[in-house]
């Protein structure tokens, strides 16, 4: 392994007195601040302001990028204190180290840092393995603000196994006792739950007291509590002999180890043992032992036992967060499992975080994997390491289970996240549909329309409201159609849409950022068209969403957007649609009720359209009109109308 490094002070601008060209260039480095984010960076004559906007390194720096090897190895970046920015591991350096120059990149991270770089080291190593070890050790010493930082920030539980002459069992977050310790366990009750099994079945000791062969044989202790219960075999006073109490936590560590297949046979086997000798109060202790450590394997066995030994990592992310699942298998029972989370700072991909995370992980279990199951392979050649991708069968059962469990880690992060800032996740949310809806601006107030009719009878409109993502239903509102005839759904569309905004701009209030119709490409075009008439196409975004396969039209776009169905921009969007559908329906049934109700009433000679109303407040519907004494209906509207009514309903 060679290290090479660099002269920081012969890359840093220098003292004296500036040239002209020089004080010209200096003389743009305060325009420099707003266009680079914030940033502080100095052009220098070994820099100019050309070469920052166009991501050009130093003549120093190109010079050492110009002698890089092409072999395996580490870099890390420097800024102008001598602070190392970046570490990252390459394949090839001096290919890797270039593509950072001589272009502009999508991450707006990314140009930053490149504009900060000033000086670079690097250390070759023997394999692309070696340079990923060594880069994670680097970062933890260096903490360089743009590499990808692991969220730790709690202590997992352990349970432990103590070295002692009557060993105790019990769970712990820091390893200050003498002992096997097994997990960690990222979920505290799984932990509870282990332990609870372990004291179901085995009278062991909970009791801190040092006990060795002399104390026990001259009677220092006395008997507890437990022992009485059931829950302890009295080892402190001699009722139990260490060798009798070495073979229960040897069937604990069975337990611990996951092999609690195996455990749940010998019970049975025993039990049934002792119900051949007629011993059946010995064998129903066994048995409760048995159907304990059974209903224990009902929880915690998620693969065949055949499987094996097996080591499984799931990967899920969200935004600049990503996260990640480990589980370790023995004969298909998770004996080691623990979340992790990164925040990504640059353009990292899923197979660079994965890589990160394997060696996290067998970095604090001092494990040495050799099959492992992954939702894809990592950028990382790992020797001896087999990485399996499964499509069917049991082990991508495995992966399937590690999945749920990365997204609900990823869920229970971001609900944690959301209760202490709520913006945080309204802001990420509106970011997200910006992004999906290519829309200029954050989509804060958000309006549906649906159009709803019975072969052109009653035609109804409605308008839903969304602001920061949710519904605000003192917004909503209804629309009769008032200019269409017969079913037409575009000239409907049309008519809602006019009368919508051009009353909104009329009073002045803002229009929303966002309209979507109920509707493919038809109804978009007749929104588009009353946008065009009113001026305001281009001020305010529009799409319309097919409800069949969730298709996304934009104006002018024939091929529609497919969005992730796990989008919560869809979500949303989705949302909408069916808000609207349902408040449109509810308004067009409550019409139709109104007017089958009233062409009932104005059947009835006598009965004008002022009684029929005051019989439709009353009553609310026909049926129950229908089903009221002549007398009720007479203390509304009198006993000659009330006569004329019941002499109709009892002829029909």
């Amino acid at each position: 392994m060679t290290d090479q490094k660099s002269n920081l002070n012969e890359s840093l601008p220098g003292g004296g007195e500036p040239d002209a060209a020089a004080e010209e260039r200096i003389a743009g480095a305060g325009r420099l601040i707003d266009e680079f984010g914030g940033f502080q960076l100095e052009i220098t004559p070994d820099r100019t302001r050309e070469d920052l906007l166009h991501n050009r390194p130093g003549k120093q720096l190109r010079q050492k990028i110009l002698d890089l090897p092409d072999s395996p190895g580490v870099y890390m970046y420097v800024d102008r204190y001598g602070k190392v920015i970046y570490v990252g591991k390459a394949k090839r350096l001096k290919r890797r180290v270039s593509s950072y120059f001589n272009r502009r990149h999508d991450s707006t991270r990314t140009n930053l840092l490149v504009r900060n770089i000033v000086d670079m080291r690097f250390i070759v190593v023997g394999s692309e393995e070696d340079a990923l070890h060594l880069e994670n050790a680097m970062i933890k010493e260096y903490q360089p603000r743009y590499n990808v930082l692991l969220k730790d920030d709690k202590s997992y539980p352990w349970i432990v196994v103590t070295k002692e002459l009557f060993p105790r069992v019990f769970m712990t977050r820091t390893k200050t006792e003498a002992g096997r310790y097994y997990g960690p366990y990222s979920n505290l009750q799984s932990a509870k739950v282990v332990l609870q099994l372990i004291r179901d079945i085995f009278p062991l000791r909970s009791c801190r007291h040092p006990l060795d062969e002399r104390g026990v044989a001259r009677g220092k202790y006395r008997l507890c509590l437990d022992y009485h219960i059931g829950k302890c075999g009295g080892c402190c006073c001699g009722r139990m002999s260490p060798g009798e109490y070495g073979m229960l936590v040897e069937k604990v560590r069975q337990i611990l180890n996951g092999d609690t297949v195996q455990l749940e046979r010998m019970l049975l086997d025993e039990m049934g043992q002792l119900s051949e000798q007629w011993k059946f109060e010995e064998a129903q202790v066994v048995k409760e032992k048995y159907e304990a450590v059974r209903n224990y394997n009902s929880r915690s066995v998620i693969g065949a036992s055949e499987v094996g030994e097996m080591d499984m990592f799931a990967y899920d992310e969200n935004g600049d967060s990503a996260y990640v699942c480990f589980m370790h298998l023995h004969r298909g029972a998770v004996v080691q499992s623990l979340n992790l989370e990164f925040r990504k700072r640059l353009e990292e991909t899923r197979e660079e975080i994965l890589s990160m995370a394997i060696v996290e992980i067998g970095r604090r279990f001092s494990r040495e994997f050799s099959k492992v199951i992954v939702p894809f392979v990592p950028d990382v050649e790992f020797a001896g390491v087999e990485f399996i991708v499964p499509q069917r069968g049991d082990r991508r059962k495995l992966l399937d289970v590690g999945m749920k469990n990365v997204r609900q880690f990823m869920a229970d992060k971001e609900k944690a996240a959301e209760a202490l800032d709520p913006e945080r996740g309204v802001s990420r949310l509106m970011e997200r549909m910006k992004s999906d809806f290519r829309l200029s601006v954050e989509p804060r107030h958000i309006e549906c329309f649906d159009n709803s009719n019975i072969q052109g009878t009653n035609p109804v409109a409605s308008c839903v409201v969304f602001r920061n993502g949710k519904p605000s239903k003192r917004d909503y509102r209804h629309f009769i159609i008032k200019t269409v005839e017969g079913p037409d759904d575009f000239a409907s569309m049309k008519e809602v849409l006019h009368r919508r905004y051009s009353r909104m701009m009329a009073e002045g209030e803002p229009l929303p950022q966002l309209v979507v119709v109920d509707g493919g490409k038809g109804q978009l075009s007749a929104a588009v068209e009353a946008f065009d008439e009113m001026g305001i196409r281009g001020e305010v975004a529009l799409v319309g969403i097919a409800k069949r396969l969730e298709e996304i039209y934009f104006p002018g776009d024939t091929a529609p957007l497919y969005i992730d169905k796990k989008s919560q921009s869809l979500r949303v969007i989705q949302h909408l649609r069916d808000e609207a559908h349902r408040f449109g329906i509810t308004h067009h049934r409550l019409r139709r009720s109104k007017s089958q109700t009233t062409s009932e009433l104005n059947q009835i000679k006598g009965i004008g359209r002022i009684t029929a109303e005051a019989l439709m407040r009353h009553f609310r519907s026909l049926r129950r009109l229908r089903s009221a004494s002549e007398q009720e209906v007479a203390a509304v509207v009198g006993k000659a109308k009330a006569r004329l009514i019941a002499d109709h309903f009892a002829n029909k």
